[in-house]
């Protein structure tokens, strides 16, 4: 299976570099071939949904086959996330500290996604997949990486005061997405004549 993820995500991937606009097609396609859905492909197919006032039908007819096989069991939604990196909570957490601290002592405000991943970038992930994983790690990087990540994130913070001025910045945005299947119904239902 994880050969198979990788190939569905590698082909997705040079799918969304190539300069061709990603049709649904194209997603349904893949996942049909690989038998999964992964969620890129699932953001992809939301993307294109939401940014489209009108599909055409044979994007329509795309949907209602990927959902079939949704249905099926012939492709299978590959989960949003079967690990965490336990890292990013241990830096968040210091960025959190160190932000508070900065911000008490001067009048600013200062971004604490952008210091986190500054610190992240310059840091080991620690990934884990049970909550035994996650403990194990936790506790290995406040032995062997707590001055490092303090370290990090003060740079990050130092870094922060010094970045150029970005006009127009568009920060990432968390998508509060419901299930798959939900959205696609209900779009199919709306669109299916009485």
């Amino acid at each position: 299976m994880g050969n198979l993820r990788i190939t569905t995500i590698r082909r997705l991937l040079d799918l969304l570099t190539d300069n061709k606009p990603m049709s649904i097609q194209k997603i349904v396609e893949n996942a049909l071939k690989d038998g999964y859905l992964t969620p890129i492909m699932e953001e992809e197919v939301g993307r294109i949904c939401e940014s489209a006032s009108d599909l055409p039908m044979e994007e329509y007819m795309a949907l209602d086959r990927l959902m079939g096989a949704l249905l099926t069991g012939e492709v299978k939604a590959v989960p949003r996330k079967q690990f965490i990196n336990v890292m990013e909570e241990l830096v968040l957490s210091e960025a959190i500290t160190q932000v508070a601290q900065q911000e008490s002592k001067q009048s600013c405000q200062l971004d604490i996604g952008d210091i986190a991943a500054y610190a992240l970038n310059r840091l080991p992930p620690l990934y884990a997949t049970t909550h035994e994983g996650a403990d194990y790690q936790r506790q290995r990087a406040k032995e062997e990486l707590q001055t490092l990540i303090v370290q990090q994130v003060t740079d990050g913070i130092q870094r922060y005061f010094e970045r150029p001025t970005i006009p127009n910045r568009r920060p990432l945005e968390q998508q509060q997405r419901s299930d798959l299947l939900a959205s696609m119904t209900d779009m199919l239902q709306s669109l299916a004549p009485d």
